[in-house]
């Protein structure tokens, strides 16, 4: 069963919020340091990752068990994280999500894309 076009435009936000975490990344060196003492990067990434699990959410349920192979409830679980107990985070773990995380799931977004087009 082919992604419908709504999972295509959504999968365009989710890389477009991935892009925005990696352009924090360079904007910041890709310093975990920076990362746990600048709450401007922190607050930058997290939302980021709230939307992206807002994203996910939207996605169909039909293109979610096609694709088994990416965390969507894990990813849905970080949103909910960020959004219900921001000032509780690890910031660990949200660095581990966002440093790479974010970028298997971009190259996912893409590869998807590309294959619809």
């Amino acid at each position: 069963m082919a992604a419908t076009e709504r999972d295509m435009l959504i999968l365009e936000k989710i890389v477009k919020y991935c892009g925005e975490i990696d352009h924090a990344h360079s904007e910041y060196d890709r310093s975990f340091e920076a990362f746990c003492s600048n709450p401007t990067y922190r607050n930058a990434v997290a939302l980021c990752l709230m939307q992206i699990g807002e994203l996910t959410n939207k996605l169909s349920d039909a293109f979610k068990a096609e694709h088994p192979e990416i965390p969507w409830r894990a990813i849905r679980g970080m949103r909910n994280i960020v959004a219900h107990e921001y000032g509780n985070i690890d910031e660990e773990t949200v660095w581990e999500t966002a440093e790479n995380g974010t970028q298997e799931l971009m190259d996912f977004c893409k590869n998807e894309i590309e294959n619809e087009e």
